[in-house]
């Protein structure tokens, strides 16, 4: 079955800028149908924002979705600040979203770094959770983080991993993937700015099982936009996304007779299937679908439509 999307891109019937405290204020957007099915969706990253494509995953007539812009990413603002910008803090938003648009429980969906945020608030307020859709699990973990940006791309992009690697000075090739953290918290533009269009480039064609690019520039590239999810991305992996070793599976006992569905894309090099597999084996009320020759992103073919599927069986649709 192909989901078709509405013709015309649902546009929010309301958005705010929200104060959630410590200088932050968040860009908050309700799209369809107040009083409908309430939903809401956490974008991934950490870093990229929330989409206009997001939306779709909603029918306008029978939901009522919320989609918001983490601390420091897309039209919250400080734009890029990563003060007070931590997993607990984002828990902490999301339940004072839902507070502000009066949910008494709703639909949670998010996909990679959006899964992690979802799990996390769904342990810690399972009252508050209908249901959960998850795409492209994501734990939180080192072992994730290496299989993302070194294991899985120096055995199965090598070309596009050496160009990776080779864009640092020599000194900086023995650990590139901290060598690139620390060039993307650098508070010197320069340094961070060249770094962090190489990283977008990468984990973009990571993200895709065939993707248009299969290698990267030899050196960094020094002019052009500055992506802004690499460097929320590495204020995150600095600080283990500020979550203890194997915490979301520990507390995934909390998540109960929630239901769920996890979609899980087969190739997916950026999330390895692994972490769906044991989460899906920690929380019998989900159930995992797998979409075969498909990689990280949304927009890869039958991801959407599996999500777009889920979202309206858990919203009894």
């Amino acid at each position: 079955m192909t989901t078709h999307p509405p013709a015309e891109m649902p546009r929010p019937f309301d958005a705010v800028m929200l104060a959630v405290g410590e200088g932050h204020w968040l860009y908050v957007e309700e799209v369809g149908t107040k009083g409908g099915i309430p939903a809401l969706f956490l974008h991934g990253g950490p870093g990229s924002g929330a989409q206009h494509s997001h939306r779709l995953l909603f029918d306008p007539a029978r939901f009522h979705a919320v989609l918001f812009d983490q601390r420091g990413t897309g039209r919250s603002h400080p734009y890029l600040a990563t003060h007070a910008n931590t997993t607990q803090h984002l828990v902490a938003d999301i339940e004072r979203i839902r507070e502000h648009v009066g949910f008494e429980k709703m639909l949670v969906v998010g996909g990679s770094w959006g899964s992690t945020l979802a799990l996390a608030y769904a342990e810690a307020f399972p009252e508050r959770v209908s249901g959960l859709v998850l795409r492209a699990v994501f734990l939180g973990s080192v072992e994730e983080v290496d299989w993302a940006f070194r294991r899985a791309p120096a055995e199965l992009r090598p070309d596009l991993y050496e160009n990776f690697v080779a864009a640092l000075p020599e000194a900086e090739r023995a650990d590139p993937l901290a060598s690139y953290v620390t060039r993307l918290t650098s508070d010197d533009p320069a340094t961070r700015d060249p770094a962090a269009r190489q990283w977008f480039a990468f984990e973009r064609a990571l993200s895709e099982f065939a993707p248009h690019a299969t290698t990267l520039p030899g050196t960094m590239p020094s002019n052009g936009r500055v992506p802004p999810t690499p460097i929320i991305e590495a204020h995150y992996i600095a600080k283990d996304f500020f979550l203890a070793p194997g915490a979301l599976l520990d507390g995934a006992a909390r998540l109960g007779n929630i239901p769920g569905v996890i979609v899980q894309s087969r190739y997916d090099l950026l999330c390895p299937p692994r972490a769906a597999f044991e989460l899906a084996k920690r929380w019998p009320a989900c159930r995992l679908e797998i979409v075969p020759s498909a990689g990280h992103a949304m927009s890869e073919p039958g991801v959407f439509d599996a999500m777009k599927r889920a979202v309206d069986k858990l919203a009894g649709i």
